[in-house]
């Protein structure tokens, strides 16, 4: 193409949207992704990049969001479980405690357990959301999630969770 800078908006737009897509969907995966597209354009102009470049780093980035779309084929999980299943994995130390097994079964429960329990009324009261709050936490922690001192693993879990009820079809 002989307007690089072109390609480089071009490119960069059709990578947002699908960053945008997936924010409504995986919240970790979205935060990721969304860092990579940023930094990649901050060192783009900031010189740091040439146009062919930031056009290989932007098609990395493509290939990675094909490549985690597929994670959960490869896992045997849905793309909602895949979602619970990146909440769940975020803190590295979470895979360290855990087999890989027992999360998979963790994530699977946590999904059963919300599909079954979700309501109408989950985005309008709040004693909705606090009930399925109360649900996750009682089910993370018969389970001993997280280990001591990643309380913010919960905090990540919680919002996926909530993510999920938003943008769910009853």
């Amino acid at each position: 193409m002989k307007e690089k800078n072109l390609a480089v908006e071009l490119l960069k737009r059709l990578i947002a949207e699908q960053v945008h897509i997936y924010k409504r969907t995986n919240l970790v995966k979205s935060e990721k992704f969304s860092e990579i597209m940023q930094s990649a354009m901050n060192r783009y102009l900031n010189g740091m990049l040439t146009n062919e470049e930031v056009i290989q780093e932007m098609l990395n980035l493509a290939k990675q969001i094909r490549k985690a779309q597929k994670a959960g084929e490869d896992l045997g999980l849905t793309a909602d479980e895949l979602a619970f299943y990146d909440a769940l994995t975020k803190p590295q130390a979470i895979k360290d405690f855990y087999e890989n097994e027992e999360l998979i079964a963790i994530t699977k429960e946590l999904a059963d357990t919300l599909r079954r329990n979700r309501t109408i009324d989950w985005q309008k009261r709040e004693s909705a959301r606090a009930r399925m709050r109360m649900m996750i936490k009682k089910l993370l922690k018969s389970h001993r999630y997280p280990p001591e001192g990643m309380d913010d693993a919960v905090a990540t879990v919680m919002q996926q969770c909530e993510l999920w009820a938003d943008n769910m079809e009853i």
